[in-house]
């Protein structure tokens, strides 16, 4: 097979993201070559592709069946189940996947669980990571309806924490109740003093005056992880509060730089154990067929749904 089909930027089609033919991919010794079945929609590929240039390749999270394996041996065998992520291009009938990002699936977990986990799992995960023993300490989570917020509140109680949640419509804190929150949080912005007492880990997405007023809401030697400016970039806070504090840090969070301290493939084991046991819950607010996918990559910027959306392809 010389092509496939594969999402891709056509600035001049509406909606930016179609379905074209592109060369099949050839794949390095370390790469296995898979069967995509289900994708999942995040954020930050999606509103690069409305500015990026014709041609590029979106796709981060992927889920199939490994077609031809690793040539050096490093991976699963052919046929094998399999979740995993790509820089860019996981959108793809078939891909090339590095096998130190890639895990098996455990037969009772589908492709469409499955797709959910690599960047929205992989980054809660990661960023609680950041806060140590969450045992009995209290944890923050704004803009918790999202994908990551999700899964990071109920990794967070698994984790023994008390997780408070932050959210903009009071119509979604049954959602964010129903992963574990113990408190909740609702508004455009965090009120100027916390009912809820200081927090040793906060996990920040929305950046502005949230980001501004979470940072005067730590413990002594707690922490802000910040993995996302979705409210804007511009930040103005009380720096002496901050520094008076003692020990409180802010962490600038990207994915693909923690993975590389710790493979993808162990964290998605991780999950995928959790997922299998029934302690973590991907939460699928719709399922479509790939031929959509300009059209719910919008409704994801217009924040037409909760947690997660997940597109199966048609081969």
């Amino acid at each position: 097979m010389s092509k496939i089909r594969a999402v891709v930027v056509d600035p001049n089609v509406s909606g930016r993201l179609v379905l074209r033919d592109v060369d099949a991919p050839t794949p390095a010794a370390n790469e296995a070559v898979i069967r995509v079945a289900a994708i999942s929609l995040n954020r930050g590929e999606v509103r690069r592709s409305t500015t990026a240039a014709a041609g590029w390749r979106p796709g981060w999270d992927l889920a199939g069946v490994v077609e031809t394996p690793a040539a050096d041996g490093s991976g699963p065998a052919a046929g094998t189940r399999v979740v995993g992520l790509l820089r860019s291009g996981a959108w793809g009938e078939l891909v090339s996947v590095p096998t130190h990002s890639i895990a098996e699936l455990p037969a009772s977990v589908s492709f469409e669980q499955a797709a959910t986990l690599p960047v929205a799992g992989l980054t809660a995960y990661h960023a609680l990571l950041k806060g140590g023993s969450l045992l009995g300490r209290s944890v923050l989570i704004t803009g918790a309806s999202g994908g990551v917020g999700y899964f990071a509140i109920q990794l967070a109680k698994l984790s023994g924490a008390q997780v408070v949640a932050h959210i903009r419509r009071p119509e979604y804190e049954s959602f964010v109740k129903s992963a574990g929150a113990h408190a909740v949080i609702i508004g455009e912005k965090l009120p100027p003093q916390s009912e809820y007492g200081s927090y040793h880990l906060i996990l920040e997405s929305v950046g502005s005056d949230i980001l501004g007023t979470s940072l005067g809401w730590l413990a002594p030697n707690g922490t802000v992880v910040l993995f996302g400016t979705s409210g804007g970039t511009e930040v103005t806070f009380n720096a002496q509060s901050f520094y008076g504090t003692g020990g409180a840090s802010l962490y600038g969070f990207i994915l693909f730089h923690e993975l590389q301290r710790e493979s993808a493939a162990l964290g998605l084991q991780r999950l995928l154990g959790l997922v299998e046991a029934g302690q973590l819950r991907p939460h699928i607010n719709i399922e479509a067929d790939w031929t959509q996918i300009a059209e719910v990559a919008q409704k994801l910027l217009d924040r037409q749904y909760l947690g997660k959306a997940v597109l199966s392809i048609s081969n």
